[in-house]
């Protein structure tokens, strides 16, 4: 057993640099490799989120600048619509305005119609007036004229 024991004492110290050189090794690696690749993947993956953060905050301002842009042309459209009501409207009013005096003008002619045609009906009555009394007068002496006496060619009749 002596035997044995010795030779692990001597394979355990046989052991020993390969130890150190596996800890030295994994140092190395530790500080040439491993941490500037956990730095280099640290440094990624915040330029990665960062952009993907950027671009959701991108996203965002164009929704907005969107919504703003849609709200301004809605605001713009309707303010057309105000403009065109208004202008129709108007033009309404003044479509009514002209429909008044057109009726007024023409109500004026109808009335001046009638003053003439009143007098015009005047003037013939009077006429008509004079006519009648001229006839009555002409059949009462025609009536009333002597039975013997005979008519005469010149007389008007």
């Amino acid at each position: 057993m002596d035997n044995t024991l010795k030779q692990v004492g001597e394979l355990l110290l046989g052991a020993i640099p390969t130890a150190v050189m596996l800890l030295l090794l994994y140092a190395i690696y530790q500080t040439l490799v491993r941490k500037p690749l956990n730095r280099v993947l640290d440094h990624r993956r915040e330029r990665t989120e960062g952009a993907v953060l950027k671009a959701r905050a991108d996203v965002a301002a164009a929704e907005a600048r969107t919504q703003e842009y849609e709200q301004k042309l809605r605001e713009a459209r309707l303010a057309i619509f105000k403009a065109q009501e208004a202008r129709r409207q108007q033009a309404q009013q003044l479509r009514a305005q002209a429909l008044a005096e057109a009726r007024s003008r023409a109500q004026q002619q109808i009335r001046e119609a009638k003053t003439a045609i009143d007098q015009d009906m005047a003037t013939a009555r009077a006429g008509l007036q004079g006519e009648i009394d001229r006839l009555a007068s002409e059949i009462i002496h025609t009536i009333l004229k002597p039975a013997g006496a005979a008519p005469t060619l010149g007389s008007a009749q």
